[in-house]
């Protein structure tokens, strides 16, 4: 009876153990799904043009917050002159939150800000 009994008790640990486990690596997948997701969105935010934002979905609320990082300026048409566009460099604080409102994880990206200034017309000349 006790060896069946210590037996058991192991058994037990043991599987608790792998449940704690599956449980990690299925949080830790959600999240990286979940990151490749928030930056396949933020790519398509222009932080010179919308630097604060949010998007509300399913599983999570994400909110973004940019700050110029370079001066803004003129960028340069090939082969000289002033280009069509201003640029800008800009860090983004992203956060990623929980439907309830907690903070599942947030990180910083690096993302070039553009804004266009000037019309072609006025290269025609």
């Amino acid at each position: 009876m006790v060896l069946i009994s210590g037996t058991g008790a192991a058994l037990f640990s043991w599987i608790n153990t792998e449940l704690a486990s599956v449980s990690r690596l299925q949080q830790s997948n959600a999240r990286a799904q979940t990151l490749a997701n928030v930056l396949e969105l933020m790519h398509t935010v222009n932080p010179m043009l919308t630097p604060e934002g949010a998007f509300s979905f399913t599983a999570f609320r994400l909110t973004w917050n940019a700050k110029v990082v370079t001066p803004i300026q003129d960028g340069v048409s090939y082969p000289q002159g002033i280009g069509l566009y201003q640029l800008a460099l800009y860090d983004t604080m992203v956060r990623v939150n929980n439907p309830d409102g907690t903070l599942w994880f947030d990180f910083t990206l690096r993302q070039v800000g553009y804004k266009k200034v000037r019309d072609n017309k006025a290269f025609l000349k």
